[in-house]
């Protein structure tokens, strides 16, 4: 080697990201002198061989630093021992090396998504839980397109339109963009808003709250490559020339930063090239630990044969077309991806069939396919064809499109095509599934007929498209990848959630090694997991009956079909034309609708029209109504009949301007509640004059509780002398003026609209904005066991305060105090104190503030206008009831909550609906005629939904009414409600559909799902018409089924009302019958049991009620197993000997394992809270393991009471145990609050309590000092062989029943063991805190070994104790008691309560505080003042305020880097975690958070790298702040703890 090779500073850098492998080797004067970029193909090890090989040639015998990043480096790092740099540390050192003036980096990688803020400190977002707007996703779009990125990138240069396209998810944008396509926008529109949708992804997922302002530098693949996508960026973020940094080798950014990165690193050695290359290709098959494997599809060869013979005879009967003669019948299936065309014989016959993919272009391929089947007709020697087409049927979501633009004869709704086809090949099916290109249908059939449909939601996962996606990806096509399945004997487990949970799985499957046949058929099987699991919800497998039809391309892979057998344990039959039998199904419906037409041919578009036919694209906007929707209006030319254009428009909202133009629809004529409600909520009040205001203006956004709330809050402030300004109807725009302020991505759509509606008042200019938060809305139902908000409804406004940067900057004030809104006389009082006496600078100048008593009368006359108002919408729905009746009309409740009144909420849903001539009525409107029998499952404790559980009662009680529930996506508490909402209909034999929204605006889900609703309504219709005829050719009777009673109201009415015209006199006798059924006189009250009788057609057949087994002393005696669920290991096990001593059988379950995740997500709804899942499958799944005799078992679960959906664990476990025949199980419910549990056999007695305090003391106390001290340990080990020790002589102790001077003995041995253990470097390693949502928080498996990953990063965790928790909930009565108007004596017994453990923890505190190692931890009234500097100590539900204090706490200890853990969509932390982060950013500026979403699906390898991150900037601010820490724990322990207990009285005023 010459000497110069030697001296040379060489530093490679190797970035391993999702789907490319970058290398880049750099210089001491950090210039590039090698660099290469490729894409993997899932091959990680393959690639970085071939590429370090390359790199050899020139550099190999030459010695460099080497280090690697990225998502895929972490596992190579580990095995080959090189240095591993965090992805966004080596981004840092990039940007701060190469571009030093960057404030803000935007970095889009494969599957991630960065923003990396420079401009105070470091702080970095980046995506959690969904790879929504990355590479991958712009990928699957141009796939969509049948191009490239780079082809999308050429088609978005020539853009005139932006569509709207869901920015949320990969999969909902799939969903808007190939209706779209389906109905002949522009490709070049579609590629400009498929990056629009990118951008508004990536600030609204990742900006979280923080504005993106200054010199932008846009980084990575994506951005270096599509110049139309910065383009978008430009134009949304306003950037001009100057404030844009777009680097050269964008691309290798990361890979160059790694390098230098690498190099400065202390452990960092340099070798040769060369070494390293030959130490890669001796890894060998190395499998990696994260990712599950699951069994073989097959055990062996005789289990493929027994399968491939019996599915080979599954074949449809065939027939020759050319010599066919006479009469044929054509089916077209226009699906979503694909196009499908079938033409059979008079005999059924199967003739000719078509399938191909549709490529976007619907229109393109009918053409083609039907010009196909002409030329190949037969025909006579004079070329007259032999064969006719009789009558032509076409279904899908092309079919309105085809209906126009071919002249097909007739249309269906896909489900009814399938049975038809079904029907046809497995005569007595009873259940189809069908999985196709983006959609999963799912019929029951009983006797023929529809019973039961189910729908894939808002959401694609693992459908056809993603499985075809994914294979090419692989550079396989499907059929490839089927075969690779079939033998491949690791399948990997990819959990049943969301695709792109499954897409970042499967990428860290071939991260750790797995082969293309272990992820082929591990997607096999997650796809038919989450059909069972997720859509069909099937708990065990004779919910699908024995007669059981596949069908759609998907099933034509054997790897899925097999998996769907294995998982239901039922043979199918899968017919030999899967993906066709839509098609076929269309034929048979063409073939029997043939009989009754009139001609003998069909009116289809002959061979020479459908080569002349050249439509014509062009959008405008509808001036309609005030949605303005963006319409593609498709003109065929002109028709020879009629001499009119042939248009097909779409793209509207309603049924006003779609399809053909010129025809009126029925819609016009019939009720809809939702627009009634709209002008009776906003339109119907008139602001004061300008000069009539003496008291200025208040603002009121048009959001959440406003659409319940308004009428109260626009008289109170009118009759006080404010003109009150209200935000204008939602938009789009809407959303987006409030995109760069909403902190948590996952929150539901309704929450991030109020951002825009805030953002709109300011640019209104009122002197205040009022948005009152209450916990509370008014009790409507006697028998509810409460009547909060949802957790978003109740607090949301804080997330607003803390996050919309422009109301610090504004003169406008942003009021948003807590309030009694359901108790009135309290209410008064509180009003005058926040509003009257803490503003008295907003009273109006030169005039008197209001008195007390004015604001009295304001507040009688705001309660009045409320139950007007209510009264007004009760009464319309009796009357749209009695209309119904009169013109045999059917009606749909419509049900959700009251803000999904809001158009730009509910997409236009009952337009849809009216223009079937379906009457609409909101779910409030009848609430009050439904009484449920009780208790029901649920614990019902939210207003809106008590009104939904009652609305679900009166549509189960009526033959004209059906229900279908509206869903926000992300809407936690809807996983509860929905399953309820269904059990109330399908016990009472009614049809439950429930439609999933979100921005995505696309209703072709959402009408087939209505079409296929109407459809089973019309076969039941049918069937009791039936036999109807047969009774009454029995017995000559009159019928019994009219309610006489309505029929006399309605002709006395009408003789009232005789003398009008007869239109008149029937509207007027409606008006009058309905006024005659007074609604009651309060909204608190039901109608009264005579007027629910007259409204009721039908006898539901069912009760609501769910019976509960009881826990008897019997059964305590007889020593019944009792099994309670792990949340807290620690904390737990040291509870399970009290319970023994005091003669219960309690067994512990073992920490959880995987299984309980899988049992979990069988019986719960997946949209579920982690912890729910969690908890229900441990439970489930040792109830079924056969360990324990279920007839001597029973289930011990904790129940808060509160807001959150933990209240509800119990109804989880009771509906589980139910749906596997063991509801005779008793489940015993421990809480402090009377939510209606009875179990004479169990009872806490206060001696019992005594001992548990001690034991969560016991336990708080141990993992104190075992993770204080751990990290630090001289012998390994030692720190757990201590905290062993001492966690056996407490269980000893608590067995035998602990003494108060033992426990102090105790305590202070424990505390002076942990002192004197051996340790070194004590203090030197950051702290790491961990707080969130309990059970994430102290189970291991939920938060996936936190701690651990902690330690491990070589840092110190600390976690708040257990016991806060407790007493975070006991103090809730004195500080909710002013504000909230809780009662005076439950406050008195709160404080109590808190003196008790204050005295009963003394001996831990002095323990702690002698220590030299120790702290003792805050007091409960320390931590309140802490929280109520940023929040309302009003935030409640879930850990409430407990959570802000926690974190401050940390801060102020020396533990600034925190990790804020919640369930995905956990809905109270959106307000109490997420939300807050950004002002302790500000009040703190040391402080480091990172807030990290846990999930069934969520990918582990992304949560670390957030943790890594957040641990990588933690090691980089210790060095400078520990002095300053120092000095901050001195100063923060010096006020005495006396003061704190004085701050009670006044502290409730926060």
């Amino acid at each position: 080697m010459s000497e110069n090779n030697v001296n040379e500073n060489l530093h490679i850098g190797i970035d391993v990201g999702s789907t490319t492998v970058k290398l880049a080797i750099l210089d001491a004067a950090n210039q590039i002198r090698y660099a290469v970029y490729r894409r993997h193909h899932a091959d990680v090890r393959a690639t970085i061989v071939e590429v370090l090989s390359e790199a050899a040639k020139d550099f190999g015998d030459k010695r460099m630093t080497i280090a690697i990043t990225g998502s895929g480096g972490l596992l190579l790092a580990q095995w080959l021992g090189i240095e591993f740099v965090q992805e966004v540390i080596a981004s840092k050192t990039a940007v701060e090396t190469f571009i030093p003036k960057t404030d803000v980096a935007i970095e889009l990688g494969g599957e991630d998504a960065k923003i990396i803020y420079f401009d105070n400190g470091i702080e970095q977002r980046m995506n959690g839980t969904c790879a929504g707007g990355t590479g991958a996703f712009i990928d699957q779009m141009a796939a969509l397109l049948n191009t490239d990125a780079g082809g999308l990138n050429e088609l978005a240069q020539h853009a005139t339109t932006i569509y709207p396209i869901a920015s949320r998810c990969g999969v909902f944008a799939k969903t808007d963009v190939q209706p779209l396509l389906n109905e002949g926008a522009r490709r070049e529109d579609i590629a400009a808003s498929i990056f629009q949708s990118v951008v508004t992804q990536t600030i609204s997922g990742l900006a979280c709250g923080r504005p993106i302002r200054g010199y932008v530098a846009f980084l990575g693949g994506p951005l270096q490559y599509l110049p139309e996508l910065r383009k978008r960026f430009y134009e949304t973020l306003n950037l001009d020339e100057e404030h844009r940094i777009v680097p050269q080798n964008a691309h290798l950014f990361v890979a160059g930063g790694c390098a230098i990165a690498g190099a400065a690193s202390e452990t960092v050695r340099a070798e040769l090239l060369s070494d390293v290359l030959d130490r890669l290709k001796n890894l060998g098959d190395i499998q990696g630990s994260e990712v599950v494997r699951l069994p073989p599809l097959f055990a062996d060869q005789a289990e493929l044969d027994e399968f491939n013979a019996r599915h080979a005879s599954e074949r449809v009967r065939r027939g020759d077309l050319a010599s066919y003669r006479g009469t044929a019948f054509l089916g077209i299936d226009a699906g979503s991806t694909t196009f499908k065309a079938a033409l059979i014989g008079q005999d059924g016959e199967l003739l000719w069939t078509h399938y191909v993919s549709n490529k976007g272009d619907v229109l393109g391929c009918a053409k083609a396919a039907i010009a196909k089947l002409y030329r190949e007709l037969p025909c006579d020697e004079a070329g007259r064809p032999l064969v006719t087409i009789g009558h032509s049927t076409v279904t899908g979501y092309g079919e309105h499109l085809l209906l126009e633009a071919l002249r097909v004869d007739s249309g269906e709704i896909e489900t009814v095509a399938h049975l038809r086809g079904a029907q046809e090949m497995l005569p007595g099916v009873e259940f189809i599934l069908d999985i196709g290109g983006q959609d999963m249908k799912c019929l029951r059939v009983k006797d023929g007929v529809i019973d039961h449909i189910m729908l894939n939601e808002a959401c694609s996962s693992g459908c056809g498209s993603f499985i075809e996606s994914f294979a090419s990806g692989l550079n396989l096509d499907v059929s490839e990848f089927a075969k690779t399945a079939i033998s491949a004997e690791n399948p990997v487990d990819l959990g049943s959630r969301c695709t792109v949970f499954m897409n970042s799985r499967v990428k860290q499957a071939q991260k750790e090694g797995a082969t293309v046949g272990d992820i082929a058929a591990g997607l096999a099987i997650s796809v038919i997991k989450n059909a069972l699991f997720k859509v069909i919800k099937i708990r065990d497998p004779h919910d699908v009956g024995n007669k059981v039809i596949v069908q759609g391309g998907t099933f034509l892979n054997d790897a899925v079909l097999r998996a769907f057998e294995q998982l239901s344990g039922v043979n199918a039959v899968r017919p030999d034309i899967a993906g066709n039998m839509g098609a076929f199904g269309a034929a048979l419906l063409a073939r029997d609708r043939f009989s009754r037409q009139d001609s003998q041919v069909s009116g289809l578009l002959s061979l020479d029209a459908l080569e002349a036919l050249a439509p014509t694209h062009k959008t405008v906007r509808c001036k309609a109504c005030s949605n303005h929707c963006l319409l593609t209006v498709n003109d065929f030319g002109v028709d020879e009949a009629t001499g009119k254009h042939r248009r097909f428009i779409t793209g509207n909202r309603c049924e006003k301007g779609a399809g053909a133009l010129g025809q009126a629809t029925r819609g016009e004529k019939v009720p809809n509640l939702f627009e009634y409600k709209s002008h009776r909520l906003f339109d119907h009040y008139t602001p004061l004059a300008a000069e009539d205001a003496p008291r200025g203006t208040v603002g009121i956004p048009r959001a959440l509780n406003m659409y319940e709330n308004y009428p109260f809050w626009f008289t109170f402030f009118t009759k006080l002398g404010w003109r009150v300004v209200l935000s204008d109807p939602s938009t789009k725009k809407t959303y987006e003026a409030g995109i760069e302020s909403m902190p948590s991505e996952s929150v539901c759509y309704p929450a991030k609209l109020s951002h825009g509606h805030i953002m709109n008042l300011l640019d209104k200019h009122p002197d205040f904005i009022w948005f009152p938060c209450s916990k509370w809305e008014r009790q409507e139902d006697e028998g509810a066991g409460n009547h909060f908000n949802c957790p978003i409804v109740a607090s949301y406004a804080e997330a607003l305060r803390l996050n919309i940067d422009e109301l610090r900057d504004s003169d406008t004030q942003f009021l948003n105090p807590w309030l009694p809104y359901d108790k009135k006389d309290h209410l008064k009082k509180r009003l005058f104190v926040e509003l009257i006496q803490a503003h008295p600078e907003l009273c109006g100048t030169g005039i008197a503030a209001p008195t007390q008593a004015e604001v009295d009368a304001a507040v009688e006359a705001a309660w009045a206008e409320d139950e007007a108002f209510k009264a007004d919408i009760r009464e319309k729905g009796a009357e749209t009831l009695l209309w119904m009746e009169k013109t045999h009309t059917h009606g749909i409740v419509l049900a959700g909550r009251p803000y999904h009144n809001d158009p730009e909420i509910n997409h236009a849903i009952p337009e849809l609906l009216t223009s079937f001539g379906l009457a609409v009525l909101t779910e409030d409107s009848i609430a009050h005629l439904g009484t449920l029998e009780r208790p029901i499952r649920l614990v019902d404790q939210w207003m809106y939904h008590t009104r939904l559980y009652a609305a679900a009662k009166v549509a189960s009680e009526r033959k004209d009414l059906d229900l279908i529930q509206l869903n926000s996506f992300g809407c936690g508490l809807d996983a509860l409600t929905t399953d309820q909402v269904q059990e109330i209909l399908e016990s009472a034999g009614k049809v439950y559909t429930v439609l999933k929204i979100d921005e995505v605006s696309n209703l072709g889900a959402a009408r087939i799902r209505v079409r296929s609703l109407l459809a089973a309504l019309k076969d039941q219709a049918d069937e009791e018409a039936e036999a109807r005829a047969a009774e009454q050719a029995e017995n000559a009777a009159g019928c019994g089924a009219c309610s006489l009673d309505v029929g006399k109201l309605l002709a006395e009415a009408e003789e009232r009302a005789a003398g009008n015209s007869a239109g008149g006199a029937d509207a007027e006798a409606v008006q009058a019958a309905a006024a005659a059924i007074k609604p009651p006189a309060s909204f608190t009250e039901k109608a009264a049991p005579e007027v629910q009788a007259e409204f009721k057609q039908r006898d539901s057949g069912a009760s609501t009620e769910f019976p509960r087994a009881q826990f008897t002393k019997e059964m305590r005696d007889a020593g019944y197993t009792i099994l309670a669920p792990q949340m807290a290991p620690y904390h737990f096990e040291l509870l399970v000997p009290i319970f023994e001593r005091f003669g219960y059988n309690v067994e512990l379950l073992p920490s959880v394992d995987h299984g309980a995740v899988d049992a979990g997500l069988k019986y719960v709804n997946n949209d579920i809270c982690y912890p729910s899942i969690l908890v229900t499958g441990q439970i489930m799944e040792a109830v079924m393991s056969g360990k324990y005799d279920t007839d001597k078992l029973a289930v011990l679960i904790t129940q808060t009471g509160g807001g959150c959906r933990a209240t509800n664990y119990i109804s989880l476990i009771r509906k589980a145990l139910k749906s596997v025949g063991l509801s005779h199980i008793p489940v015993i419910a421990i809480s402090f609050k009377d939510l209606g549990e009875v179990n004479p056999g169990f009872s806490i007695t206060p001696a019992m309590l005594y001992q548990a305090v001690s034991a969560l003391q016991y336990g708080d106390l141990l993992m104190m000092c075992l993770y204080r001290t751990r990290p630090y340990e001289v012998e390994p080990g030692s720190a757990n062989a201590l905290f062993d020790h001492w966690m056996n002589e407490c269980k000893k102790q608590l067995a035998r029943g602990v003494k108060r001077s033992e426990f102090k003995e105790t305590v202070k041995q424990i505390v002076e063991d942990f002192d004197t253990l051996p340790l070194q470097g004590e203090g030197t390693k950051p702290r790491v805190g961990v707080v969130g949502e309990i059970l994430v928080k102290f189970h291991p498996t939920a938060n996936n070994q936190i701690v651990d990953v902690i330690e491990r990063e070589g840092c110190e965790a600390v976690v708040p104790g257990l016991i806060e928790f407790f007493l975070f909930g006991a103090a809730g009565g004195i500080f909710q008691k002013d504000p909230l108007g809780r009662s005076a004596k439950g406050a008195f017994g709160s404080k109590i309560a808190l003196k008790v453990v204050k005295a009963l923890r003394a001996p831990v505190t002095k323990a702690l505080e002698e220590s030299s190692r120790f702290n003792p931890p805050a007091s409960i009234y320390e931590l309140a003042e802490y929280a109520s500097e940023i929040l309302s100590l009003c935030n409640s539900m879930g850990e409430g305020w407990l959570l802000t204090a926690e974190m401050v706490e940390l801060i102020r200890t020396g533990a600034p880097n925190v990790v804020c853990t919640q369930p995905f969509a956990c809905l109270p932390n959106h307000v109490v975690g997420k939300a807050v982060i950004k002002e302790l950013r500000r009040r703190y500026p040391e402080s480091n958070i990172v807030a990290v979403d846990y999930d069934p699906g969520a990918s582990e390898v992304n949560q670390l790298n957030r943790i890594k991150l957040m641990i990588a900037v933690a090691k980089s601010n210790l060095a400078d702040k520990e002095a300053e820490a120092r000095a901050a724990r001195t100063a923060a322990t010096t006020p005495a703890v006396e003061e704190a207990g004085a701050l009670d009285v006044q502290e409730t005023r926060a």
